[in-house]
């Protein structure tokens, strides 16, 4: 008997790569229901679904796969009590957000790269390569990850207190987290804020909750900050109209939506699912290209403007989930 596979249809480069060997039904987020997920074997999707209790407790569904890195929008211990499987693509559009966060600096920066420092908050998948990729613009770096300072020591790491010193700009790259020992609900608070020292612009490009909505409107309005660059939000799509009108750039968590990391996202989600299912699958579809090493100005500015997606955002954001829903999948450096 053929498995029963729901997949988002929003996920590119996925169309037939399952259809002659399962019954496969695409259907919008909305359409994503305890009822369709009933006869589901597994489901792949992103993160506009909430994979939980009221999803799952009557559906077959044995494995999920995530087209996205993070995970925020499904139940883990949930999945976990239930033998549900559960798959991301970790690093699948880390280039797509290195590339946003040098775009951001291009545009907002006032003086020459080579006198900013750039303060890194959370060096794994995207904050390696946003750490390469500015170095090698010829801007100074300095990167604060305590988890990887506990495991590693602390050479390579400075403390928050170092980044709100010194960093001309902060560009956050952690999950969202609010336990454990380095809770980042709300990392950058007013707390944070009001003890920065350069005037910095603040990107988050991460996850919404990471940031105080609040707080960085009144650092906006004080002084403290210079500017703010805004993916993420909190309560998406339901966005502070407030911090939208003061952002110098805000777009609708698209930072990573190029076509080379929805593709490696994809690939992965495929894989994922063909080996838990057991399917003899062949994706014929395109192939991402090589991560560089190195990126000038010149090529950044060449592959991404900000404000194009920044002046759409501004002007109707009501339509933040269409316009993410449908966005133009950009090229990588």
């Amino acid at each position: 008997m053929e498995p029963v596979i729901v997949i988002e249809n929003h996920i590119p480069f996925i169309k037939g790569v399952f259809d002659n060997l399962a019954q496969v039904r695409y259907l919008p987020p909305e359409e994503i229901t305890p009822e369709t997920m009933r006869d589901a074997d597994a489901l792949i999707t992103r993160t506009r679904t909430r994979c939980n209790s009221t999803l799952l407790d009557n559906s077959k569904c044995k494995i999920i796969a995530t087209a996205t890195i993070g995970t925020d929008h499904i139940d883990l211990p949930y999945c976990e009590s239930h033998g549900i499987k559960v798959v991301n693509a970790p690093g699948c559009n880390a280039p797509a957000v290195a590339q946003y966060v040098m775009a951001a600096i291009l545009h907002t920066a006032e003086r020459p790269l080579d006198t900013l420092t750039l303060g890194i908050i959370g060096v794994g998948h995207v904050g390696s390569i946003v750490d390469r990729w500015a170095r090698s613009m010829g801007i100074k770096t300095i990167l604060c990850d305590p988890p990887r300072a506990e495991k590693e020591g602390d050479g390579q790491f400075v403390s928050l207190e170092t980044i709100a010193d010194q960093a001309d700009v902060i560009t956050v790259h952690t999950p969202h987290t609010t336990s454990g020992p380095y809770p980042t609900h709300h990392l950058l608070s007013k707390q944070f804020l009001d003890s920065v020292k350069r005037k910095p612009v603040v990107i988050n490009s991460a996850r919404g909750p990471i940031a105080d909505t609040q707080a960085l409107i009144e650092a906006l309005d004080n002084g403290k900050i210079s500017k703010v660059v805004i993916d993420c939000w909190e309560n998406e799509p339901d966005i502070s109209p407030a911090l939208l009108q003061r952002a110098a750039i805000a777009t609708p968590h698209i930072a990573g939506y190029s076509k080379d990391g929805k593709i490696r996202a994809t690939i992965a989600a495929i894989d994922a699912v063909a080996h838990y299912l057991n399917l003899n699958v062949e994706y014929n579809g395109p192939q991402p290209n090589e991560v560089p090493d190195s990126v000038t100005p010149e090529i950044i500015q060449a592959t991404y403007n900000p404000l194009t997606d920044t002046m759409a955002l501004k002007a109707n954001p009501q339509e933040f989930e269409n316009q993410r829903n449908n966005y133009n999948l950009r090229q990588e450096p």
